[in-house]
Order: C-alpha cells, then structure tokens, then sequence
C-alpha cells in the first residue's frame, strides 16, 4: 500500500508538472506550484524529484515515452512499411498539434535548459529516426524502394518535422500544423524513391 501511494503521488507530480512547465515555461516554473497542483508538500515534491532540473528531465523522457508508445500503436497493425512510415509522422504530427505547449517545452524550453536535456532530446530524436529507418529498411527488403542509407534517411524524416514544427510554434498565427503532412508526404516519400503513384495512393487513403 505505501509503494502504491509513493506511485500515485509520483505520477501525480509529473501530471501537475506537466501543467505548471506548460503555462510558465521551464524558467518561470516553481517546485511550490507542482506542489500545490499535485496536492502534495514541496518536500514530498523534492522525495521523488530532488531538484527542479532531475523533475523537467523525467517529465520529458516520460512524455517522449508515450509519444514513442502512440505511433508504434499506430504502425503496429498496418503490414505497408511505406505506409507505416506515413502514418508515423502523420501521428507526431497530430500528437503536436493538440499539444503545442508540449511542443515548446520539447523544441524550445527543453534546448535552452542545458546539456543533459538536449541529450535526452537526441535520444527522443534517435528514437524516431529508428522507427523510420526501421519501415524504410524493410520497403528496400519488400523492393518497395531501392537500397539506401536508412539511418541518414530517417534523421532527415525528423529533421524535415523538426523544422516544420519550430516553425509553426515560433509563428503568430500558425493555423494547422497536420496541414503541412501532403508536403512533407511528397517530399520525403519522393526523397527515398517511391513513385509517384504509389504516393498518390497514400495520400487517398489517409484523406
């Protein structure tokens, strides 16, 4: 029972962290305010996170987690690798979409907080160019697509993202970020040869 409230509160902490990191930014964000969101004393904050950097930094591979977890979710049951690929960046691209504040503190505030969290971002950023890499491996294995250097390809996917998402938050009035995925499909589908019926194709059936 005690492990079991340690893991409810643990949990409710990260929740109210998100939240209170959301609305001030990581600079402007106080441990008193987590507390308070999470229903619990700064002290009982500080048992499960010692310091503010060690709770934005397990809050960020948490949500990196569960957006990992979505978009294999949504590969899993789809058999195309090219479609697979697809449907990836389609999911992260809707995931930030609905959650622009999660965006800043990934792509913004995460950058600037210093070294340990950019790296925790490279391995977010490793991890999704994994995936891609993974899908584009097996077109070439299905002769889908001709051999290439999957790695490189799958760096360049989240690259192309990153820099249509910091784009999108850094603008004034950025409409809608999922409107960027034709784009980005005819790009970066093109960019590792899939012909241009096939990614006709694609684009019908995910309208």
């Amino acid at each position: 029972m005690q492990q079991e409230r340690s893991a409810k509160r643990r949990e409710r902490i990260l929740d109210a962290a998100f939240s209170v990191f959301s609305q001030h930014g990581y600079r402007g964000a106080g441990v008193d305010e987590v507390g308070r969101q999470a229903e619990t004393s700064k002290g009982g904050v500080y048992f499960h996170f010692p310091t503010k950097e060690k709770l934005f930094l397990e809050l960020l591979r948490t949500t990196a987690d569960r957006l990992v977890a979505k978009v294999e979710r949504a590969i899993g049951p789809i058999d195309d690798p090219i479609v697979r690929a697809d449907v990836a960046l389609g999911t992260v691209l809707g995931v930030f979409a609905g959650h622009r504040t999660m965006a800043r503190l990934f792509l913004i505030d995460a950058v600037g907080a210093g070294p340990e969290f950019q790296a925790e971002l490279q391995r977010l950023h490793a991890r999704f160019s994994g995936i891609i890499a993974a899908q584009l491996d097996a077109a070439v294995a299905a002769g889908f697509i001709e051999p290439l250097d999957t790695q490189v390809a799958g760096m360049a996917w989240f690259g192309a993202l990153d820099e249509v998402v910091m784009r999108w938050l850094m603008a004034d009035d950025p409409g809608r970020l999922e409107d960027a995925q034709p784009t980005l499909r005819l790009l970066l589908l093109r960019g590792v040869g899939v012909d241009e019926e096939r990614i006709a194709g694609i684009a019908g059936e995910r309208r």
